[in-house]
């Protein structure tokens, strides 16, 4: 704005900012009136109103209020060529002028991460290029994984020629290991003509790694004379295609068939005892698992729901210990309430360490067979 506030005949005006496609309103005051019109006019220095009469046709450009003392506009739809000093004046001797910046900022375009190839495998490196054009001032990019901030390297800032804005670049080299297989990179603007998070854009990565490999048993209890799977599983990516078992020191025996990811034991014998070792390729690599396979005798009882008796056996004890309680305090209860016992009550009490001194006393305290007789009842 411009002008000191002694004169009433100085114009007030102040800046605007206005995002590209957006709408800015420029107002001019003055304190007193001495009927002179006010006039808007543009960055070339062309009238565009003067009071409520319409000087540029331009569509974009509306009147909002026109009184003695204000004259205010609207441009809509603003453009960057729409930037720079507006001037408000007023005709009176001498003319009295204020000037307004009108501040356009370029809308930046949502981004693009570009650079990403194929699956990559784990130790490996995957670079990451966010690119997002249309700001001004420049925009700054962000880089996320899974919504956590990471560092990439510095903006580098170009400019367009054909026009005043900014397209930005950032690069962001990762090592990737197995954990960051299907994991999100996000690339966010950063601007202020855009609220947080607004513009944003992910690319999903795919890490290729070795398998882990565990054998897991159908059940804890391999019991002789009975049918038993165990079932190797390779956790990879990709899964893996092929499954080598072997037995530590010796042959497989001749009774377990292997059929892919598992070994089937038609019949369990103690000869079976022993180390299974289970080899998962997934075309990556390969990894072992192994499985101690130790067989019981027909009659041994799963260990687990020995535990399980045990734990119920001790909750019924547990709940039978609690209702005797119960019962032992709620019978001396009813006793203690009972009859004219309880007018004597007190003579035992007011002495007594504790509840049973106080019955005890109590009872010593009685006098006459009659109160006797209403205890036993």
């Amino acid at each position: 704005g411009g002008g000191s506030y002694d004169d009433p005949l100085q114009p007030v005006t102040q800046d605007e900012t206005a995002s590209v496609g957006g709408m800015v309103t420029l107002t001019c005051r003055v304190a007193a009136s001495d009927n002179s019109s006010l006039q808007w006019s543009n960055t070339a220095q062309q009238t565009l109103y003067f009071g409520e009469k319409r000087a540029l046709r331009d569509n974009r450009i509306q009147l909002n209020r026109s009184t003695g003392t204000e004259l205010s506009i609207t441009i809509g739809n603003v453009q960057l060529s729409d930037e720079g000093e507006y001037t408000c004046s007023i005709f009176t001797m001498p003319v009295r002028t204020a000037r307004a910046t009108v501040t356009v900022l370029g809308v930046p375009d949502k981004p693009q991460i570009s650079g990403y190839e194929d699956t990559v495998q784990e130790g490996g490196k995957v670079t990451l290029t966010c690119t997002s054009s249309g700001s001004k001032p420049p925009a700054k990019l962000r880089w996320y994984r899974n919504q956590e901030e990471l560092t990439g390297r510095p903006d580098v800032v170009e400019t367009n020629p054909d026009e005043a804005t900014y397209t930005v670049i950032s690069e962001l080299t990762l090592t990737v290991g197995r954990s960051d297989d299907n994991t999100l990179i996000g690339c966010a603007v950063d601007h202020p003509s855009l609220s947080p998070g607004e513009k944003w854009t992910e690319q999903p990565i795919r890490v290729l790694f070795t398998p882990d490999v565990t054998i897991q048993p159908q059940n804890d209890l391999p019991r002789e004379g009975e049918k038993f799977i165990i079932q190797c599983i390779g956790n990879g990516n990709p899964k893996p295609t092929s499954y080598v078992w072997q037995k530590k020191d010796g042959e497989l025996p001749l009774m377990a068939k292997v059929d892919a990811s598992f070994l089937l034991f038609e019949m369990l014998n103690k000869s079976d005892n022993g180390v299974y070792l289970c080899q998962a390729d997934n075309g990556i690599g390969k990894m072992q698992g192994e499985y101690t396979l130790l067989v019981q005798d027909p009659t041994a009882m799963s260990t687990s729901s020995g535990v399980d008796h045990a734990v119920i056996g001790g909750v019924v004890a547990v709940i039978v210990f609690i209702l005797l309680c119960l019962l032992i305090v709620l019978g001396r209860y009813l006793i203690r309430h009972k009859g004219t016992y309880l007018t004597h009550e007190a003579k035992g009490c007011d002495d007594a360490p504790d509840a049973d001194t106080a019955i005890i006393n109590a009872e010593g305290g009685h006098s006459g067979a009659e109160d006797k007789k209403e205890y036993f009842i």
